[in-house]
């Protein structure tokens, strides 16, 4: 745009004596700031179509009736040409207008002191007090994408969005966007609103609000938008972003009251601007990457996302309704659950933590309770890529609209399943039984074997779990020698657990898995006959995260083979990317087992378990009796296991299990050094262990400051878990999408106890 032009477009406004032209950062329009020796102006030249000039219109007639209303802050209002037009035509696709200039600061620019705050909150109240008597046919037709209640035709700009955590969180709010607040938009109060009240449109002077500017936005939509608008850009840069939104709220409310329902919604409106906002930003930056200033909040809104998730929606709630009077709490029924559980349920169904925990709801690494806390699970490892990750719920949600049957019909998506997860596999691992739980999975591998070899007998490791079937307990050290247990049956041959802290040949480095693996072979030999398989875990669990040493599943599988027996890996926990460095744990160890058993993280939570096998051990098990679950590889189940495999490619989850679980270990190693509590520290990824002991010389268990660890970390809202033979090592094991944020938090918890407490 030449100068000499905006000159003789001004002298159609009577403009004249112009000292300055300064063109203004716009997203849409240009704008520009006109200074003449007497006042000031803001030219508007909008990139619109000339079937729009009626919208301008009627934005024109909307700032001057605000003009003539007694507000405590200033609206700009237009200017007449000299023929008393408030618009002009500069082309066929462009509209000018000259608008007045408010003096002011950018309320993005100053410091937000609660009085500003509280300031906003009543100007903005104010304002949509006046704009609620205002009847525009124009304005109620116009129907705009950043219009909060449009905001899900955004939602496919989401791909755009390079950083995966980014995408994560806002498809996160998108999806509830979708299931909580559409479907109760009707039921909300209407009205005219502002539409942009972020604080690149605000103008303060001092403490106070000075004006609202910028009304492009202007649209028809439920008033509690405007509010979400407003607070959603002010919570840039705030420790306590729902602390700030409370004294929005508050200030609102005693201008112009607010709803109940509308309070219930406004935790997702706010995340949804933002949402809407960075979508948008994204998508536009790539098709006009000189402009800068599309991208001018973008830093800003990822952290408040990443803030915002982590609050508990229900607290959100609650806290803003306290603070608009209205009676509320949060509901304490955990007496009445445990009730309901003793009624209902046999009591070996346990509880974790002293005090239980009653759940409302999640969000990726994030659980979320009835009395408004926020969890940070590092402890969940079958929401492998987040708990409600929002791909996932939408393949299952859209498979169940479409078609739920079993395979004893043909369907596409069971052979798309089936072969981008055999893809994963060395290629002498080709057939796949699906299943509906881990524990399914062990029952038929050990079935498998059994049927294949024409032999009885097991080889398991101690400490080893890999069910709750009967046979799954039968193979289960962990259960027939524990509390109930049966002990070990006629079929079973049990095999030492490489122990890494108290094993005979913890300090034989490199070669401790050769010689381990001797002392099991020598076990074994004293059963030689009749070996159908040898199961084992890559990383035993239960066994307190203990990790095999290098060569000892070679050595054992080797025998194993030599005696017509086949080899089984459990890779229900640390499968799917988990340890980091592979995707199945057994990688590691540079073997190929004949059967791998596979559960909980191949669903996110969905009931799935699966088989794989060569070749050879599946057409063995064709003997004449048919091999059929009902659930095991059904539609739905195969679009879940489908999206979850995607997931962990696209947003780089295996390298990321590594970058985090590499970083925590070496946190926790130097811990270690520090403290004499801490007798070992091992894993891999994101599944690891620090086991506490006594005294570092006789390595007597701390199973009580295990204890004593889970429960503190419990109070300062971190899930974690105990296990082992003496249940007194630490065990975690988190979504995958848990990040360094979280883990300098675990890691500074788990630190201050140990000063305190060692």
């Amino acid at each position: 745009m030449k100068k000499i032009k905006i000159n003789s477009i001004l002298k159609k406004f009577n403009v004249k004596n112009i000292q300055k032209i300064k063109k203004l950062k716009g997203y849409e329009s240009f704008n520009f700031l006109i200074q003449t020796q007497q006042q000031k102006y803001i030219l508007k030249i909008h990139n619109n179509e000339y079937k729009y000039v009626q919208i301008l219109e009627a934005e024109n007639e909307i700032l001057n009736h605000l003009n003539q209303s007694s507000l405590s802050f200033e609206i700009p209002f237009s200017y007449p040409t000299s023929k008393g037009k408030n618009i002009i035509a500069l082309n066929e696709n462009q509209q000018i207008r000259l608008l007045s200039y408010i003096e002011g600061s950018f309320l993005a620019e100053v410091k937000h002191s609660k009085k500003l705050l509280q300031s906003f909150g009543k100007s903005l109240a104010e304002l949509n007090s006046n704009l609620s008597t205002i009847n525009n046919p124009f304005i109620e037709s116009k129907n705009h994408d950043w219009d909060n209640k449009n905001a899900i035709r955004n939602k496919n700009k989401t791909k755009w969005i390079k950083n995966p955590s980014h995408r994560r969180i806002v498809e996160y709010f998108y999806m509830k966007f979708e299931e909580i607040v559409l479907p109760q938009m009707p039921q909300l109060r209407k009205s005219i609103i502002h539409g942009d009240a972020n604080d690149w449109n605000v103008l303060v002077e001092g403490d106070k609000i000075k004006g609202f500017i910028d009304f492009g936005d202007i649209c028809y939509s439920p008033l509690i938008n405007d509010l979400a608008i407003g607070i959603a850009y002010l919570l840039f840069d705030k420790k306590d972003p729902l602390k700030t939104a409370k004294i929005i709220v508050q200030a609102y409310h005693k201008v112009f009251a607010l709803e109940e329902k509308e309070l219930e919604l406004l935790y997702y409106l706010i995340a949804i601007r933002l949402c809407v906002s960075v979508s948008n930003s994204t998508y536009d930056y790539i098709q006009n990457p000189e402009n800068e200033y599309i991208i001018v909040s973008q830093a800003s809104i990822w952290k408040v996302l990443q803030k915002w998730i982590q609050i508990n929606p229900l607290k959100a709630e609650t806290e803003f309704k306290k603070v608009c009077r209205y009676t509320t709490s949060y509901p304490n029924t955990i007496e009445n659950n445990l009730n309901q559980r003793k009624k209902h349920f046999s009591s070996s169904l346990s509880l974790s933590y002293q005090q239980p925990i009653q759940m409302k709801g999640a969000g990726l690494q994030y659980m979320y309770a009835a009395d408004g806390k926020t969890y940070l699970d590092a402890y969940n490892n079958i929401p492998i890529v987040g708990h409600c990750h929002p791909r996932v719920v939408k393949a299952g949600q859209q498979k169940m609209a479409e078609l739920n049957t079993n395979t004893r019909y043909l369907y596409d998506i069971l052979y798309e399943y089936s072969e981008k997860l055999l893809s994963k596999f060395p290629k002498k691992l080709n057939k796949v039984f699906f299943v509906n739980s881990g524990s399914a999975a062990s029952d038929l591998a050990i079935r498998l074997a059994k049927n294949h070899t024409k032999n009885e007998k097991i080889v398991v490791l101690e400490n080893a779990y890999h069910g709750n079937t009967n046979l799954g307990i039968e193979i289960s050290s962990y259960k027939y020698k524990g509390k109930g247990g049966q002990g070990i049956s006629k079929n079973i041959i049990e095999i030492p657990m490489p122990d890494s802290l108290r094993g005979k040949y913890k300090n034989e480095g490199k070669n401790k898995g050769n010689l381990y693996a001797k002392d099991a072979i020598k076990t074994i030999k004293k059963n030689h006959s009749n070996i159908a398989a040898f199961i084992a875990e890559p990383i035993l669990g239960c066994g307190g995260q203990m990790v095999l040493p290098q060569n000892y599943l070679q050595n054992i599988f080797q025998y194993i083979r030599s005696k017509g027996g086949l080899c089984i890996i459990d890779e229900v926990q640390v499968g799917f990317g988990r340890v980091g460095t592979h995707f199945w744990g057994f990688e590691q160890h540079g073997v190929i087992p004949d059967i791998v058993i596979l559960g909980k993280p191949i669903g996110n939570g969905h009931p799935m378990g699966a088989v794989v096998c060569t070749e050879e051990v599946a057409e063995s098990f064709n003997n004449g009796m048919e091999f059929f679950s009902s659930f095991g590889g059904n539609p739905v189940s195969c679009a879940i296991g489908l999206e979850v495999l995607k997931v962990i490619e696209e947003e780089k989850l295996q390298s990321h299990s590594l970058e985090v679980g590499n970083y925590i270990m070496n946190e926790l190693k130097n811990f270690k050094n520090e403290f004499s509590i801490i007798g070992d520290v091992r894993g891999s990824g994101l599944f690891w262990g620090l086991e506490l002991v006594e005294n570092k010389s006789t390595l007597v268990p701390a199973t009580l400051q295990a204890q004593t660890l889970k429960n503190y970390l419990k109070e300062e809202q971190i899930l974690i878990g105990t296990d082992g033979p003496y249940n007194n090592v630490i065990k975690s094991k988190p979504p995958l999408c848990f990040n360094h944020e979280n883990a300098d938090l675990l890691l500074t918890n788990i630190h201050q106890w140990l000063k305190k407490n060692t």
